[in-house]
């Protein structure tokens, strides 16, 4: 091979040189992208355009679509007479009496039913709220005085409790696995008239006040939706499964409609029975947001992957999501064990994870999904129960 001239040899150099400054202008360049996609901590330790304490994680991905359900062989039952047989000794007639100077002022009327054959029974709270005195009248007349064993105004769920044992009892079913167009059968004693039976389906699940108008905004709502007959009365009374399990507890009706009634989901009522029947009450705590809905605009603007989650339109100054630096505009996709993918739900977990609770929260700030943990607060201004 013939030794490379003196022209070619610096020709050579001059190349190599050329060579190394163009690789080394390629790694800082690339060192300024890392940089800016928030690969790069600085020296205190924090990662770029996150809170201080925020750990990194993989990016949300939204649960995938369930599988088509394989439909079985159907048929419309020939009654719902074993049913009701089965179910109606446990349905009771409520009494709730107003006294004012050992005068009765008002009586409200309503529907409960055993769930425990010890005596405990449920209903809805706006059935006995302001009573002095409760009644529960059995299928027999049988008469028996009622204390409250525990409230909760803004789910609607009052348990009683009488003297009693032995007793007849609805159990309580899964609301989760009811499905849109399951049979449905409510029992209750719509304008006094007792022990009334009505048959439809599901019609629809997950209603809030925003579909209940009328409803207080402090309140939490993820009503089934039937059209079982439900009218003034109903209120208190099971909403039963073709197997007669409670799957939800009658509680609203829409007056301008036929045959849309609403029923508090059974699986809220099981979550809140153990505190309701330890403390009487429901302690709430509270992540410290206001949120809303994710919208299309909103997943486009904020590079989110889908319309889940709960989007924060306001952090209260101080609070637990202040001092965890989340901001507006950030969604919360988790908390907890719990994925978060409507702002209902969200407020639902985060009202039962327990004041002083330390919690993980999951979030995704434009398009970039970390975890933080938030000391949670009381709710402020519980109502008084």
């Amino acid at each position: 091979m013939t030794p490379p001239t003196p022209l070619a040899r610096v020709s050579l150099r001059r190349t190599t040189r050329l060579a190394v400054v163009a690789l080394g202008l390629l790694a800082v360049a690339l060192g300024a992208c890392k940089t800016r996609l928030g690969g790069s901590t600085g020296t205190t330790g924090t990662i770029s355009g996150l809170p201080s304490g925020a750990v990194p994680i993989a990016p949300y991905t939204p649960p995938p679509s369930p599988p088509p359900v394989a439909l079985g062989p159907t048929g419309i039952p020939t009654s719902f007479a074993d049913l009701a047989a089965k179910c109606d000794s446990a349905v009771v007639f409520v009494k709730a009496l107003q006294e004012s100077r050992r005068q009765v002022t008002n009586e409200a009327v309503g529907t409960a039913f055993v769930f425990d054959p010890s005596g405990l029974i449920l209903t809805n709270n706006h059935v006995i709220e302001g009573a002095t005195e409760i009644r529960i009248i059995f299928a027999q007349k049988r008469e028996l005085p009622a204390t409250v064993v525990g409230r909760d105004r803004p789910t609607d769920i009052a348990v009683l409790r009488v003297e009693a044992t032995g007793l007849t009892f609805v159990p309580l079913g899964d609301s989760g696995a009811v499905r849109v167009g399951d049979w449905a059968v409510a029992i209750g004693n719509p304008f006094g008239l007792s022990h009334t039976v009505s048959a439809g389906i599901i019609s629809a699940k997950g209603r809030t006040n925003q579909d209940v108008r009328g409803l207080d905004d402090s309140g939490y709502y993820d009503f089934l939706q039937t059209d079982a007959s439900i009218n003034p009365g109903n209120s208190g009374g099971p909403l039963l499964d073709i197997q007669g399990r409670a799957i939800g507890i009658n509680t609203a009706i829409r007056p301008q409609a036929n045959s849309i009634g609403f029923a508090v989901p059974i699986d809220m009522v099981k979550e809140l029975l153990p505190r309701l029947l330890k403390d009487g009450r429901i302690r709430r705590s509270a992540i410290g947001v206001v949120v809303s809905g994710v919208q299309s605009a909103d997943v486009t603007r904020l590079h989110l992957p889908s319309e889940t989650g709960a989007l924060i339109r306001a952090v209260a100054p101080g609070g637990p999501a202040d001092r965890g630096g989340l901001q507006p505009d950030d969604v919360i996709v988790g908390v907890g064990a719990d994925p978060i993918l409507t702002p209902e739900r969200l407020r639902w977990v985060a009202s039962l994870a327990g004041i002083g609770a330390k919690v993980p929260v999951r979030v995704v700030r434009e398009g970039r999904t970390f975890e933080v943990t938030l000391e949670l607060q009381a709710l402020p201004q519980q109502a008084e129960e």
